[in-house]
């Protein structure tokens, strides 16, 4: 049991010292400088094709839960017929 937990132990503190080793790279200016462009584009839709994707998925789910809401009030509006 002894030898396990202190293998187990080792395991974690090489997995947390290598972890802290890495470096990433600063890619704020970059965004910055993306998202500060005046180039006609709107804010939201600066990050590429996935934010495009993304706000079309939107708008659609928007416009279907709409519809689908006035739709659900007329239907609640009128009289149910009795037979």
């Amino acid at each position: 049991f002894y030898l396990s937990f202190q293998s187990l132990r080792q395991i974690s503190q090489r997995t947390i010292s290598t972890a802290s080793r890495r470096q990433f790279e600063n890619r704020v200016p970059e965004k910055q400088k993306l998202f500060q462009e005046d180039n006609g584009i709107p804010v939201y839709l600066k990050g590429g094709v996935m934010d495009s994707l993304l706000y079309r998925v939107t708008m659609g789910l928007t416009v279907f839960g709409t519809a689908y809401v006035v739709y659900e009030l007329l239907v609640a509006s009128m009289p149910k017929k009795q037979k």
